[in-house]
């Protein structure tokens, strides 16, 4: 075999290695199912978050007053564009503005996901992104996007370097632009904000973490 014939074999071979390694970097995925082991780490557990298996599928259920996770990075860490998705369930009776999940660095750069509960058992996201250094920020809400308590959804939160936008079940409800920096170091709560108030009452089953912009049909339904 000639010297061109072999880099013409091993460079298709090189090119999927490499598309190979990208791919399994360009997604985390928490699936909670085990309060030791999550994704490989240890999270700080407050309270005493209970699994629960519904079917093929496996969560745990924070309790609204002092159950939740706490983990000491954030995965999103030096990313300029992500896709961040939660699988969740909130409960009918919980707290009115829980947040679900929350991360922040040590320049208070911060982002949350959110809910604002109806007393019809209703609920609307609210997806929010600050940036520290200037305290500018920006909040997508709109409370006439309602969506019914006590059931499963995905909900996505995504930033392309100008823009968020907000997703619930793959379509997106809204968009707005935002200065939102690179993160450096931080940490990420579940069930609860991580300065442990507005907890959160309801099941979480996963997140994923994408580093980059997934489209609307690429987003879990």
């Amino acid at each position: 075999m000639t010297n061109r014939n072999i880099l013409t074999a091993i460079i298709p071979a090189l090119a999927l290695l490499a598309w190979t390694v990208a791919g399994n970097e360009d997604i985390i995925s928490w699936k909670l199912t085990n309060k030791a082991n999550i994704a490989g780490s240890q999270p700080a557990i407050l309270g005493n978050p209970q699994i629960n298996i519904e079917g093929k599928d496996t969560s745990f259920f924070f309790n609204g007053t002092n159950d939740g996770l706490v983990f000491p990075f954030t995965p999103i860490e030096g990313w300029q564009q992500f896709t961040i998705e939660v699988k969740f369930k909130p409960a009918s009776d919980g707290p009115v503005a829980p947040r679900f999940m929350h991360f922040e660095d040590s320049a208070l750069n911060r982002g949350t996901m959110e809910l604002r509960l109806t007393p019809d058992k209703q609920w609307y996201l609210d997806a929010f992104l600050k940036n520290g250094p200037t305290s500018k920020g920006l909040t997508l809400i709109d409370s006439t996007k309602l969506h019914a308590a006590d059931k499963w959804y995905w909900a996505a939160m995504v930033y392309d370097g100008k823009k968020m936008y907000s997703y619930v079940n793959g379509k997106k409800e809204l968009e707005g632009e935002v200065d939102f920096p690179a993160m450096s170091g931080g940490r990420t709560s579940l069930g609860v904000r991580l300065n442990k108030v507005n907890w959160f009452k309801g099941g979480i089953s996963e997140v994923r973490f994408h580093h980059g912009v997934l489209a609307a049909d690429e987003l879990q339904k």
